[in-house]
């Protein structure tokens, strides 16, 4: 009794809200993450040519950089009202704005991982017949991974941040049910809907991490063999301790 009395004095934890809500919560959160992941997969699409064509041409990288940040300083607001006269109330609203957002942290750390990548590493994979496509995939894309996924971890979490947005033309995920509990002042609703929004972010930033290290296994093999060379105190062993 106590746990159906909690919608009726509406309170913020409310598990009878769970129990007769939880398509609702199911549905907003799928599309939630559809909307995430369409959104950072055509980001990226979208961002690696740019990224490419402003360290090819010196000349094309101030335009790049600087329209890719002109795009993050609109307001989410304007910007969905700005791409409704082009396509309709549709979820192509907040997935188009959603990755012009993502651009301006995923071309500068795609560039700024390619920049990291040594210069004797080009050298040594031209000396062995590497072409252009092949140095860029085989060498400067593996070695460029620890930006790339940086990037890419803050893009997602952004994006998952700002697709709550998308509630003010129906296609915001969480952000819907957020959205409406504000206007009925509907408690429960409100405070799961951002607990799971949250929880999204938290979990899409872990999976990212995770593929991270299993995509670079030489970095954690450095790390540890830095540990190995350490004595005790953290200070480096010498022949002369051995």
């Amino acid at each position: 009794m106590a746990g159906q009395n909690c919608l009726v004095t509406n309170e913020w934890i409310c598990g009878e809200y769970l129990r007769t809500r939880g398509h609702e919560l199911t549905d907003a959160t799928l599309q939630h993450i559809g909307i995430t992941l369409a959104s950072v997969a055509i980001g990226v699409l979208v961002a690696f040519p740019l990224a490419l064509l402003a360290r090819r041409w010196r000349a094309a990288a101030g335009p790049v950089l600087g329209l890719t940040t002109v795009l993050y300083t609109v307001p989410s607001l304007a910007m969905f009202s700005l791409l409704v006269p082009v396509f309709g109330l549709s979820v192509s609203v907040v997935v188009t704005g959603l990755v012009l957002y993502s651009l301006t942290v995923l071309v500068r750390n795609i560039l700024a991982g390619l920049a990291s990548v040594p210069e004797e590493a080009r050298e040594a994979a031209r000396g062995m017949g590497y072409g252009p496509l092949r140095l860029l995939f085989g060498v400067e894309l593996p070695l460029a991974l620890p930006a790339l996924m940086a990037g890419l971890r803050i893009a997602t979490v952004s994006t998952v941040s700002l697709t709550t947005v998308g509630a003010i033309i129906g296609y915001g995920g969480l952000g819907n049910l957020i959205y409406e509990g504000m206007h009925s002042y509907f408690k429960a609703q409100v405070l799961t809907a951002s607990v799971l929004c949250v929880a999204l972010a938290i979990v899409a930033d872990l999976v990212l991490l995770l593929v991270q290290r299993l995509l670079t296994p030489w970095m954690r093999a450095g790390k540890q063999a830095k540990r190995r060379g350490r004595g005790a105190g953290g200070r480096p062993v010498t022949e002369g301790a051995l």
